[in-house]
């Protein structure tokens, strides 16, 4: 063990550990959901730290020696080392500073190491004077949670794309395959399957642009703000700088906000993010309960869909397979809809010049982009790329209803359609036989009318 002392008195500290005396108290402090921060936000932090070095270094505020034995630290955190020096739990209090801390003291112990010095050694090489030069957790934080979130983002629209393509060739491939639509659960007028399978792509690519709107607004920081915004401690020169810098080392481009106040004490950019998850995760919803629908039976159900058989279905019912992959997409969903509860109470509860439920706003978000992105490829992969649609059920149900009289409208009246309707509905014989023998309409032009292509697209003339 060493010794490592703040202002609240000593602590002894694992020899073996690279976090510190301020570490140490939040793990002891914060035990609540039995989780440890997320990856990606200790390497958002990261990059974050590195960009301030190289900032400081550039205004000549912090020496070479020390500033590149930080950006090293901080590269080797980028690589995926010392992932494991990150223990605290995500939901904590302080706005987010035992993050900033632990990191504080991870960077300085390994660069102290790197320099030939002892861990814990903060004389030479400082958690608060060097590691959080020209910083505050205020501004540290939220942006590391952004740079964390761009990310994560980036992953669930290369998620939502491929289901979308997916989706696309099933659209092509289905383009032939005439089925009853339904309204109210209803029998109504024909469709293709491969419209259906279009229509949730086109609302797929929709949520795709909705994230990407949100993402824009992810990369304005405040960084250079420190503490509420009015950049004490930091140089005029290092405000812009530390953005360019993050900019290099992310690979994309972060901006310094307008108004680092309003950026500081303001989080409504999170709630902007959730809401659109939210309303991409409905849409998901919609269309994984249209496929269970589709997919009942299948002897006794619809039956137009056959999904992959992934696991038996019951423990007692013998053969039963059920649709574990689309109901794992509506929970995947459902979890990242209660997720935007958090967030969104996280965001109206800021006082003054901070908001200081940022640890709770961030646990939540990164748990509804990873529920809604794994959700969604286990949907690709496990179901929809092994779809099948079953042509035979699908032509049965249509022969079956009467909604297809809709298209004959414009060919006998309403009254006429009408009477037909009744009839075949009184009869239960299908719409076909009971025009035939009505004598309405020649069978050639019958089936001209009641053919897929000129049931399901406008315009077309018999």
């Amino acid at each position: 063990m060493r010794k490592e002392h703040d202002f609240l008195g000593e602590l002894e500290v694992p020899d073996d550990a690279y976090y510190g005396v301020q570490t140490l108290r939040a793990k002891e402090n914060f035990q609540i959901t039995g989780q440890t921060i997320d990856r990606d936000l200790v390497q958002a932090m990261a990059a974050v730290k590195k960009a301030a070095a190289l900032a400081n270094m550039e205004t000549g505020r912090l020496t070479p020696r020390i500033g590149e034995a930080l950006v090293r630290a901080a590269d080797e955190i980028l690589a995926g080392k010392l992932l494991d020096q990150f223990p605290l739990d995500p939901i904590q209090g302080g706005a987010g500073t035992s993050v900033n801390m632990n990191m504080n003291e991870v960077l300085s112990n390994r660069a102290l190491e790197l320099l030939g010095e002892p861990r814990g050694r903060y004389d030479i090489v400082s958690p608060n004077n060097h590691a959080n030069m020209a910083q505050s957790t205020n501004d540290v934080f939220p942006t590391a949670i952004k740079v964390c979130l761009s990310r994560k983002a980036a992953r669930l629209r290369a998620a939502l794309d491929r289901l979308a393509a997916e989706l696309e060739r099933k659209s092509e491939a289905y383009k032939d395959i005439l089925k009853m639509g339904r309204t109210h659960l209803q029998d109504a007028v024909p469709i293709t399957l491969g419209q259906e399978m279009g229509a949730y792509a086109s609302a797929v690519r929709r949520g795709v642009r909705r994230i990407e709107r949100a993402q824009e607004s992810l990369h304005v920081v405040n960084m250079g703000g420190t503490a509420i915004g009015t950049g004490l401690n930091a140089e005029p020169a290092y405000i812009p700088l530390v953005s360019e810098k993050l900019s290099e080392v992310t690979g994309e481009r972060y901006v310094t906000a307008e108004n680092l106040i309003d950026a500081t004490n303001n989080t409504d950019v999170f709630a902007e993010m959730s809401g659109a998850l939210k309303a991409t995760a409905l849409v998901l919803i919609k269309m994984a309960n249209d496929f269970r629908l589709m997919a009942s039976g299948p002897r006794c159900g619809l039956s137009e869909l056959k999904l992959p058989k992934r696991q038996p279905g019951s423990s007692i019912m013998p053969g039963k397979v059920n649709p574990v992959i689309a109901e794992v997409l509506d929970q995947a969903c459902y979890q990242a809809i209660a997720h935007d509860l958090a967030v969104t109470l996280g965001v109206e509860n800021g006082q003054f010049e901070l908001n200081v439920m940022e640890p709770v706003i961030a646990h939540n978000l990164f748990g509804a982009l990873n529920c809604l992105t794994n959700g969604i490829n286990t949907f690709v992969d496990k179901l929809l790329v092994d779809l099948e649609a079953d042509e035979a059920s699908c032509k049965a149900w249509l022969d079956r209803s009467v909604g297809v009289v809709t298209a004959l409208l414009p060919h006998i009246g309403y009254e006429q359609s009408a009477a037909l309707a009744k009839e075949a509905y009184t009869t239960g014989k299908p719409i076909r036989q009971v025009i035939m023998e009505r004598h309405l309409l020649e069978k050639e032009r019958m089936e001209r009318i009641l053919s897929p292509r000129a049931m399901t697209t406008p315009g077309i003339a018999e």
